[in-house]
């Protein structure tokens, strides 16, 4: 290749400098062009020979897919010499390809013309041979199926074949084999998916899912371009995370640590047995949350057949359930879970009048709570007092904290309480309906920079898009919006704060085409992430019954399709949620049960990090009954940390160590020692507050109202009067005067 050669790529169209503005949906590529020119020119020692590109640049025709019939793929046919170089200025970069697809949509006005389109494409697309119709071929997240076969062909270049059983989606995969096969794997990777936004395909309602399988087979050929990528150097492959795989027929684990979640999920008979017996003869109703150990879920989900008055949730619901169980002719309720989770269930139990309703927690000493624990801290007390100070306020405050953080924040700033499930909503509907109001949330940071990512994502969308999310706001509201929310900065669940750089690494890595779950609570990269997914439907990000509700949704759909079909998901929050989904889905499975029915495997991905996990040694720990003993000897491996008790900082889905003091023979325990004559369990009971707050009110009354309020939320989808006025007309503390 001479000089006047190597001038001419040079200053060709295709290395020119794109303008780096939000406009322009292909400023990322600079770079990439500058690599792939280096590498074009200097890089091959087996010389490729390209056929001219059978696109003509002066051809005048409105569409500018065409392809040669005398090729498998959509693409310029490949043939290799060692000694023969063709001028390289003849292949035309993904790039390019990608802008002349993007102009030839947008110059259809209307959707039927870019469907029509896009159905004409469809009929171009090579044949798919039918060995390579498999389930691990299947794109994830496609309303129609889709199957992708990928492979390095000797000159480096991808080669991609696609087919699916639905022809505006057999164009779709056309349009995208054009452009991306034959390119380099660094043009594949380097596409992003907010470069197909722009084209605007498919029928008024329906864009969204169409935008969604564009986004879908992308991420999908970027996957197998990596993992090929890796074979040919001969990088050593990583291990997967643990998982368990859910079928019609079974549960099967894969890795030491899914083996351990999987271990309680068939309990023991007598065990189950045992426990109903109790809970019947003595009318005790148990709630306990989606977090508890393996092997306390199992038990209660198989008992809850047999006595209905079991309930596994998130923490909103164990109070409201303890009080429908106290109305059935419960006499006590055992909770399993943190102390603020108690409290709660004893201070509504009180509210609605079911004083002599005992309540139990399931150790005699505290079981604490990371993020509760850094509400109660002074510095989130001088977080208030400056809110206090920026009238008109409301702190909006996550229920995962304790009630006498509540009453003592409510006498500063008015409070309202929020989950996970509806802070969202809390927030909009408050700004809405109080003009210029400063928003204070705490005490979860994670949350809190989640929330303000999210409000920031809105504001760059459609008036129409953000009437959707809450009717009354639009792009200028929730810009003033942005302006006026504060959160604390210094508060952090320390399981969800395990999901960090090394886990979000290893996702996009190796199931960037699964389903994603996360919980609100997590770190940024790992909300981004699962945001990203979220936008192609391939994702949720929320509480833990959204979660729950997510998958299960999924699994309907799947069934609906009937398919054999391989679903994944990596599950973005504490593993206990394992018992609640594998019951569920399980369910699911078996609801549909009729000759030639679809297989379909579930499987749930733990993003865990082998630091998540601790060797059981020879020598148990001390203060294990005789039964706890027997069933710790049967893991070589459990959920938690090698130095200790404690959450890995390396990452991970590690059991919260708190939720581990509510073992089954606890639980056991207290139902065998009701009714408490003899103060046996004295330590165990929930108790009430006494105490008064700094302005001598009742610390049980007044950290009741914030609850109280959202709960009028959640029945209204408005503020009540009572916290309106308290924000509009402050008393000196937020309150209103008794």
């Amino acid at each position: 290749m001479d000089s006047a050669t190597l001038g001419m790529i040079a200053s060709s169209s295709c290395f020119s400098i794109i303008p780096n503005h939000k406009s322009s949906p292909f400023r990322t590529y600079r770079h990439l062009q500058d690599k792939i020119s280096f590498r074009r020119s200097l890089r091959l020692k087996v010389k490729c020979v390209h056929t001219p590109n059978p696109i003509s640049s002066s051809s005048s025709s409105s569409s500018p897919l065409k392809f040669d019939a005398n090729t498998q793929n959509p693409s310029s046919s490949v043939s290799c010499s060692a000694v023969t170089e063709a001028s390289l200025g003849t292949s035309e970069l993904a790039v390019h390809k990608l802008q002349r697809l993007v102009s030839e949509f947008q110059s259809l006005p209307e959707p039927i013309d870019r469907v029509k389109r896009l159905l004409h494409y469809a009929t171009l697309l090579p044949l798919f041979h039918e060995s390579r119709r498999l389930p691990t071929n299947r794109v994830m997240g496609c309303t129609a199926q889709v199957w992708l076969d990928a492979s390095l062909d000797e000159c480096g270049r991808m080669r991609f074949s696609a087919d699916s059983d639905s022809e505006i989606t057999k164009g779709f995969c056309s349009c995208l084999i054009w452009v991306l096969d034959g390119a380099f794997p660094e043009e594949v990777l380097g596409m992003k998916t907010e470069d197909l936004a722009a084209l605007n395909v498919g029928l008024p309602g329906r864009a969204h899912s169409r935008v969604n399988t564009w986004h879908n087979v992308l991420i999908s050929m970027q996957k197998r371009t990596k993992a090929l990528v890796a074979e040919r150097e001969g990088k050593p492959t990583l291990d997967p995370f643990p998982s368990l795989v859910i079928t019609q027929d079974g549960i099967r684990a894969k890795g030491s640590y899914a083996e351990a979640q999987a271990k309680f999920l068939f309990p023991d008979e007598l065990k189950i047995k045992e426990l109903v017996n109790v809970l019947k003869e003595k009318k005790i109703g148990v709630v306990a949350h989606f977090y508890m150990d393996p092997e306390v879920q199992g038990v209660l989900t198989a008992a809850q057949r047999q006595w209905p008055h079991i309930h596994i949730s998130d923490s909103l619901v164990m109070a409201d359930m303890a009080v429908k169980m106290a109305e059935a002719g419960c006499q006590f309720i055992t909770v399993l879970g943190v102390d603020f989770m108690s409290e709660n269930v004893r201070a509504i139990l009180d509210q609605a009048g079911f004083r002599e309703v005992g309540v139990y927690r399931m150790s005699n000493e505290r079981i604490g709570c990371s993020l509760a624990d850094a509400a109660a801290n002074p510095a989130y007390m001088s977080f208030l007092n400056l809110a206090s100070t920026a009238p008109p306020s409301l702190h909006v405050i996550y229920i995962n904290t304790s009630l006498e953080t509540k009453a003592q924040a409510h006498e500063l700033v008015p409070t309202i309480t929020c989950t996970s499930s509806n802070v969202v909503q809390t927030i909009l509907q408050a700004f809405a309906q109080i003009p210029n109001l400063h928003i204070w949330y705490g005490p979860d940071s994670y949350m809190g920079a989640n929330i303000a990512e999210l409000f920031r994502q809105m504001a760059s969308m459609t008036n129409e898009e953000i009437a959707e999310i809450h009717p009354e706001h639009d792009r200028n509201s929730i810009r003033s919006l942005l302006s006026h929310l504060h959160y604390y900065q210094d508060g952090t669940c320390i399981v969800h704060d395990l999901f960090g750089h090394e886990i979000v690494e290893k996702i996009q890595e190796m199931y960037c085409d699964a389903f994603l779950t996360a919980h609100f609570e997590v770190p940024g990269e790992m909300f981004s992430l699962a945001m990203e997914a979220k936008r192609r439907g391939m994702g949720v990000v929320g509480s833990t019954q959204n979660i729950l509700d997510f998958i299960k949704l999924r699994v309907q759909e799947a069934l609906h399709r009937n398919v054999d079909e391989n679903l994944q998901f990596v599950l973005g929050t504490e593993s206990g949620m394992i018992t609640s989904i594998v019951a569920s889905v399980r369910k699911l499975l078996c609801s549909v049960d009729s000759p030639g029915r679809a297989k379909l495997n579930i499987e749930i991905v733990f993003p865990v990090s082998t630091d998540s996990l601790s060797r059981t040694s020879k020598d148990p720990p001390a203060g294990l009954n005789a039964a706890d003993m027997n069933n710790l000897a049967d893991l070589s491996v459990i959920p938690g940390v090698t130095s200790g008790e404690g959450c890995s900082i390396h990452g991970g889905c590690a059991s919260c160590p708190y939720m581990k003091m509510n073992s089954l023979s606890s639980l056991l325990r207290v139902c065998h020692q009701l009714p408490d004559d003899k103060n046996a369990i004295s330590p165990y009971e929930a108790g009430r507050f006494n105490s008064r707050t700094l302005l001598g009110k009742s610390v049980a009354e007044v950290g009741c109202e914030p609850i109280l309020h959202m709960r009028h939320f959640q029945a209204t989808r408005k503020l009540p009067e009572k916290l309106v006025h308290q924000i509009v007309h402050p008393s000196g503390n937020g309150l209103l005067p008794c």
